[in-house]
């Protein structure tokens, strides 16, 4: 019994659940990104952190910080990193102190598509709960952008797994979106090995 409530109180779908719970009902609208979509849109695959985007405003700053760090002791978030990022949309992190799990939200500005992420996003159920997740889409258009700047191939491994398992993909919309991030080149070799494998199945 000891050793089942310690794997639950480090699994990172309850802390993933009660973080979507303080944030919808603190009225910031967000998406779940990241490593952990891909586990939702995509083959499974281990992640060590949450990915968030989040449409935050100044006047939750506080809030937020109180309501994360009761989550458990120990646990680190900084409002001056929060009040950066709002400056500059970039990114800020929470460190659950009973999982020790790592959650980065990224800091949505007024860009079209940072926009569209919020407007398709899906819900799906964690640990009990109904968590906002990016669409498949928007998680490969993310993921080639993500490419581009890192340069990690886990990046377009990701893309694969997505265009892989999932057989209803909006991909005018895809496409439309690479031409405007400048990915085309990178999503066309991905699609065409998708429709490929769709032909010989």
């Amino acid at each position: 019994m000891l050793k089942k409530s310690i794997i639950e109180e480090i699994d990172p779908r309850r802390l993933l659940a009660q973080v979507a719970r303080i944030l919808d009902q603190s009225g910031i609208a967000y998406a779940v990104t990241g490593g952990v979509a891909v586990f939702v849109w995509g083959k499974p695959r281990f992640t060590a952190d949450i990915d968030i985007v989040v449409q935050l405003k100044a006047e939750s700053v506080d809030h937020l910080a109180r309501v994360l760090r009761s989550l458990s002791e120990a646990s680190y978030v900084s409002e001056e990193m929060m009040r950066h990022a709002l400056a500059h949309k970039g990114e800020f992190n929470f460190i659950d102190g009973a999982s020790g799990v790592k959650v980065d939200f990224w800091v949505l500005g007024d860009d079209p598509f940072e926009k569209s992420q919020l407007s398709r996003r899906i819900r799906r159920k964690v640990a009990g709960e109904k968590v906002f997740f990016v669409s498949p889409e928007d998680l490969i258009l993310s993921k080639l952008r993500w490419y581009e700047e890192s340069g990690s191939s886990r990046q377009l491994e990701d893309v694969e797994s997505v265009l892989k398992i999932q057989k209803k993909l909006d991909v005018r919309y895809i496409r439309r979106w690479a031409r405007v991030h400048g990915t085309s080149t990178l999503l066309e070799p991905l699609l065409k090995k998708k429709f490929l494998r769709g032909s010989t199945s």
